[in-house]
Order: structure tokens, then C-alpha cells, then sequence
């Protein structure tokens, strides 16, 4: 058997295996939308991780969508319903130029990120350019040069929008400055990649599906719960020693929900000065539903204020009278995420209601 049949063959036992993170044991799922999303996240691991593994040629370069509001396939990781993330495995001993065109983005930026071991998620931020550091010209278009970076193994691009239905992505292109290696798709290079791409998305499963907090009047016998229901952890500024692809630019806080229907979370921020900020509605996957029907996000160019600049968010199960409305499309659990990017300080801890939809706020105050 050549080696990249036995890596094969071992690719197609770690998906045989996957599903039993979500089937069995305390991270269990109940819901059968739950579970079907379980399936839909191991088809969109396995493409990402092909994507990103088995195809890519450093000296051959190209960028690869990851995450898009609109491909129901590149959901996944803590995907962002107002952003676009393309990746590019790169050689840490080439250089590389990367140009396009800016579009209607509201914030971009190449982020280079180490890999400490085959198919390993990343645990650093090796190198940053954000829009700030480059050059554009009257109409958009940029160009700089990056590289030889020592550990550098992917470049992740952002490019967040006010209104993706409407805006401009950024248009993403790279070269390699060194001349490619001659071309030749090897059995140990194949076997390699399928090792990685199984790594992983072993890793994926590892973190997946999220825990959903216990609501208080659920809990047994007074002990203390790392993450409570229908609230939200204290906000954090991402270092640059990090696991995964976290932005160094960006302030988070999660939370999780468990709503009946006829409740609803009233949740109120104050923005701190930022260049952008969303919240958003993830099933237990860490992954928005994706309906282009339904509203499960809301980001600081869509939200309406309150007169004292703070915003509150109405989330249900269905949806509410509320212009900051979001709806969770009748999933009774899951998760919520924060993102503030380029803030002047870590903003406070988002404050959370937990009312009967009859008494939640039907306009701004």
C-alpha cells in the first residue's frame, strides 16, 4: 500500500469517528437541528481542511475563501455574517507580494500565523498589516511586499463589511517573488497532506460542539458553573500568543442562550470607540444558521442607538417588534459572540435581561 493510501484510509476513519463528539458523552446534542448541524460542520471541516491542506502550493500561491456571509459551506470556527476570510499557506523562507483592491471594506488587514506542528492549529500571531499600514490609490488598489517571515505558515486576510448584501468585498490577490519549485504531486507530499488535514480537523471536533451554560434555576445543588446561561463572560483583548486564528486587533466576549418561547434576551452595550463591532448568533458549531431571510446579526453601522449611546439587542426565538431585533430561528440553545475591532479600551461587560417577550422593549430608549 503506497503511503498516501494508508493516509487515506486513516483521513476516512478520524470522519468515521467525528460525529461521536456531538452524539455521545457530556458534549452531547439533543436537538435534531443540532445534530444535522453537527453533519453540515464535519462536510465544512473536511472542505476547509483539503482546502488548506491538500491543494495549496506555497510557490504556486492563491487565496481560498474560508469564511463568506454567503457560502452555507464556509461557516464555521466563530464565522461573522458582516465578513469575508480568505487563507494561504505560505513558505516562511519566500516573499510574497499580495495586491487587490479595498472594495467598500470598513476594516481589512493580512494576518501571518505559525503552525507549531502538521495540521496543529495555530498558537501566534506572527506578523499584522492592517489597512492603516498600507498604501492605496484614489480608487482602492493596494500592493506590498511580505516575507521571508521565520514561522510563518498561513496568511488569513479580513475584510468586514458595514452591509455585505450591498458592499464590495476586497479583492485578494498573491504572488510568489521566488521562482516555484518544479511541479510534481508526490505520494509522501499527498500522504502528508491528508496526515494534516485529518489533524486538523480532529482539532475542530476537540473544541466542538460549544457548551450552552446552565441557566441558574437549573442548577443542582448550589455548585458553581463555569459558564451561566442567557449571560456573557467579561470582554478580553486577543495576545498574541492565542490558540487558532483570533484577531490581535479585536476585543471578544461569548456568551450562550437557553430561551423558552415565549422569552427573550434583552441585551444592552455600550460601544467603546472602535472601528467596528457585531454580535452574533452562533448554533453549538460556532457557525450562524444562515438564513438570508432571518436577521442573527447586528453590527455598529446596522444598529439604532439609545439616546445615551448604548444598544440594546432583542433576541427571541422568533422575531420581535424591535429595530435591534435578532432571532435565534427557533433554536431554544446556543451561543453569542462580541466582536469589537481597533477599540481605545476593553469595553464593559455586555448587560443581559432574561424577560417574557411580552415585556421586552418594542423601540430604543
Amino acid at each position: 500500500m503506497t503511503e498516501s493510501a494508508a493516509a487515506w484510509r486513516e483521513l476516512l476513519d478520524t470522519l468515521r469517528e467525528l460525529d461521536t463528539s456531538f452524539l455521545e458523552g457530556p458534549r452531547a446534542v439533543t436537538d435534531d437541528r443540532q445534530i444535522a448541524d453537527g453533519y453540515r460542520m464535519l462536510a465544512t471541516g473536511l472542505g476547509v481542511a483539503l482546502d488548506c491542506y491538500l491543494f495549496p502550493e506555497p510557490g504556486r500561491p492563491q487565496f481560498v475563501a474560508v469564511n463568506t456571509p454567503t457560502r452555507h459551506d464556509r461557516r464555521w470556527g466563530g464565522d461573522n455574517t458582516d465578513a469575508y476570510y480568505h487563507m494561504c499557506p505560505v513558505d516562511p523562507e519566500r516573499k510574497y507580494r499580495i495586491f487587490g483592491n479595498k472594495g467598500d471594506s470598513v476594516y481589512l488587514s493580512l494576518t501571518a500565523y505559525n503552525e507549531p506542528s502538521p495540521g496543529a492549529w495555530s498558537n501566534k500571531v506572527v506578523a499584522i498589516i492592517r489597512d492603516t499600514d498600507i498604501d492605496f490609490d484614489a480608487d482602492g488598489n493596494f500592493s506590498f511586499e511580505l516575507g521571508p517571515l521565520p514561522e510563518a505558515a498561513v496568511f488569513l486576510t479580513r475584510d468586514y463589511q458595514a452591509d455585505p448584501t450591498t458592499g464590495r468585498p476586497v479583492t485578494w490577490n498573491i504572488e510568489a517573488l521566488d521562482a516555484p519549485d518544479p511541479f510534481r504531486h508526490s505520494d509522501a507530499a499527498t500522504a502528508a497532506a491528508l496526515r494534516s488535514s485529518a489533524n486538523w480537523i480532529r482539532t475542530l471536533f476537540a473544541i466542538m460542539p460549544m457548551p450552552v451554560g446552565t441557566r441558574p434555576d437549573e442548577s443542582s445543588l448550589g455548585h458553581s458553573i463555569a459558564h451561566v446561561a442567557n449571560e456573557f463572560a467579561a470582554p478580553y483583548q486577543v495576545p498574541d500568543a492565542n490558540f487558532g486564528w483570533s484577531a490581535r486587533d479585536a476585543c471578544y466576549s461569548y456568551g450562550s442562550f437557553v430561551l423558552a418561547e415565549d422569552e427573550a434576551l434583552v441585551i444592552t452595550h455600550r460601544p467603546p470607540a472602535c472601528r467596528f463591532w457585531n454580535l452574533v448568533v452562533w448554533n453549538q458549531f460556532m457557525a450562524t444558521p444562515g438564513a438570508s431571510d432571518a436577521r442573527s446579526s447586528l453590527n455598529g453601522y446596522s444598529a439604532v442607538p439609545n439616546s445615551d449611546g448604548t444598544v440594546t439587542v432583542v433576541l427571541s426565538r422568533g422575531t420581535t417588534a424591535h429595530p435591534n431585533s435578532l432571532t435565534t430561528l427557533d433554536y431554544p440553545q446556543g451561543n453569542l459572540a462580541f466582536r469589537w475591532f481597533l477599540t481605545d479600551q476593553v469595553p464593559d461587560r455586555p448587560e443581559v435581561q432574561l424577560v417574557k417577550i411580552a415585556d421586552a422593549p418594542t423601540s430604543p430608549s
